[in-house]
C-alpha cells in the first residue's frame, strides 16, 4: 500500500510540474548601470530561472550590451536559455526594446516580426512602443505553437494603446492564420490610468472571447500602490491550453526574502505569469 501510494504521489507530482511557465516582467530601466550590479543581476537570473518564457520590458539597451550580460549571467557558461528582441521602440530620444528569453529545450521561435502602427515621424502611428510579436513553437505544450504580443503602454495613453492591441491580434490572425494568441505586458491598466467607463472603450475586454487571467484586484507592483498594471490576456482558443488557475503574480521580494528596498532596486514591479498545459 505505501509503495502504491508513493508511487502515486510521484506520478501526481509529475502530472502538477507538468507545464510550460510563461512571464512577463518590466525591470525598471534596464540598462548597463543595473547589469553592472551583481547583487540585482544575481536576483534578476533566479526570476528568470523560474521561467521556459519571460517577455522583459523597460529595456533601455541601445547596443544590447547590457542584455549580453544578461544573457552570460542568466546561462553561467551554459546555452539554456536563448533571446529574440525588438528593435528599440520609441517615438523620441527615450527608447525601450522588448527582450524574450526562453529556454531552449523547452521552445523555439518559429517567426516574429514587429507591428506597423501607421508613420512614427508623422505623429500618426497608434503605439508609443509597437508590439514585437513572437510566434514560439514546443513539443511539450498542448498547442504546438503560440503567438505572443507584449505591450508596454505609455501610461497617458493606456486606454488607446491597450484598445489597439484588438487590431494586432487581427493582423496576427490574418498573417499568421492561428488564434493561439496571449498579449501580455505592463498595461498600465488600472488605477489613473484606465477606470471606469475606460473599459468599455477597450475592445479585448469588451469582447468576451479575450479572457483576462490577471484580475482588477490583483497589485502587480512593488510599491506601496495597489494598482493591477501587468496583465496577460488570451483568446478563446489559447484560453483550452491554459493550466486553470495558474495565473497569478510573482511576489520575489517575499518568495526570495528580500527588503523592500533591495526589491524595489531591481524593479517597482513584480513578474505576472501563467503556465501552459503540456
Amino acid at each position: 500500500m505505501r509503495v502504491l501510494w508513493s508511487v502515486g504521489l510521484f506520478v501526481g507530482l509529475l502530472q502538477l510540474s507538468s507545464s510550460l511557465r510563461l512571464g512577463a516582467f518590466n525591470i525598471k530601466s534596464f540598462g548597463d548601470q543595473k547589469a553592472s550590479n551583481t547583487t540585482l543581476m544575481d536576483i534578476i537570473s533566479t526570476i528568470i530561472h523560474r521561467y521556459d518564457i519571460i517577455l522583459i520590458q523597460e529595456v533601455r539597451d541601445n547596443d544590447l550590451s547590457a542584455t549580453k550580460k544578461l544573457m552570460e549571467h542568466v546561462n553561467k557558461g551554459s546555452s539554456e536559455f536563448s533571446y529574440t528582441v525588438s528593435e528599440p521602440l520609441g517615438r523620441s530620444t527615450y527608447k525601450e526594446r522588448y527582450l524574450f528569453l526562453y529556454r531552449q529545450k523547452s521552445v523555439s521561435v518559429v517567426k516574429s516580426y514587429t507591428f506597423d502602427d501607421g508613420c512614427e515621424s508623422c505623429g500618426t502611428d497608434t503605439f508609443m512602443r509597437e508590439p514585437f510579436v513572437v510566434m514560439f513553437s514546443s513539443k511539450l505544450t498542448a498547442s504546438s505553437t503560440f503567438t505572443l504580443i507584449p505591450q508596454h503602454t505609455s501610461p497617458d495613453l493606456a486606454v488607446k494603446e491597450t484598445d489597439a492591441l484588438y487590431d494586432v491580434v487581427t493582423d496576427v490572425r490574418s498573417r499568421w492564420n492561428t488564434n493561439n494568441i496571449v498579449l501580455l505586458g505592463d498595461f498600465n491598466a488600472g488605477c489613473t490610468y484606465v477606470t471606469g467607463s475606460d473599459w468599455q472603450k477597450i475592445r479585448i475586454f469588451t469582447d468576451k472571447s479575450f479572457h483576462w487571467l490577471i484580475p482588477d484586484t490583483t497589485d502587480t507592483t512593488v510599491s506601496h500602490t495597489n494598482c493591477p498594471y501587468d496583465r496577460i490576456v488570451v483568446t478563446a482558443d489559447m484560453l483550452k491550453g491554459v493550466v486553470g488557475g495558474s495565473a497569478w503574480v510573482y511576489d520575489f521580494m517575499a518568495d526570495l526574502n528580500l527588503s523592500h528596498s533591495l526589491a524595489l532596486a531591481v524593479s517597482d514591479h513584480f513578474p505576472v505569469e501563467v503556465e501552459l498545459r503540456t
